[in-house]
């Protein structure tokens, strides 16, 4: 039993400072929620690192092309830089033809930390993560760059 705390880096009875316990505490277990989301709607793209490239491109080309006047990228956390370089795709793609507004914000997250055991407390915990909003829109007709 032993070896096994030591091998998973958690021992009880250390003193570790507040980000430490969050990642290592033995007597409890991270389950990290889900973000909140804005209304979803159809020109609406949520951005992560999971998800392929090609086709977050592709999705968004589509909504251009199919006649939307304006899509808005949202990127979290270590997803803002693949939402910005998204975003510049497209208006290099569109040939001038569509511009880019962009707001920052900071976006708190809920973690909960469940006990293990039976004698555990239940705790949450408030963390902040950034997020960009990226809003792509038609500045100029879409026949227009053909």
């Amino acid at each position: 039993m032993a070896d096994a705390e030591e091998r998973s880096g958690c021992i009880k009875g250390d003193k570790l400072n507040k980000r430490q316990r969050y990642n290592s505490d033995c007597d409890h277990v991270l389950r990290k929620r889900l973000p909140p989301r804005l209304p979803r709607r159809s020109n609406d793209i949520y951005i992560t690192n999971k998800s392929n490239y090609q086709s977050q491109l592709s999705r968004c080309e589509k909504l251009l092309n199919d006649g939307e006047s304006e899509i808005v990228i949202h990127g979290l956390g270590a997803a803002v830089p693949r939402a910005v370089n998204l975003a510049l795709q497209l208006k290099t793609k569109h040939l001038g033809t569509v511009e880019v507004a962009v707001n920052t914000s900071t976006v708190d997250i809920i973690d909960d930390l469940e006990p293990v055991d039976d004698q555990g407390e239940y705790e949450t915990h408030t963390r902040q993560n950034s997020s960009v909003h990226i809003r792509v829109y038609r500045t100029a007709l879409h026949g227009a760059q053909r």
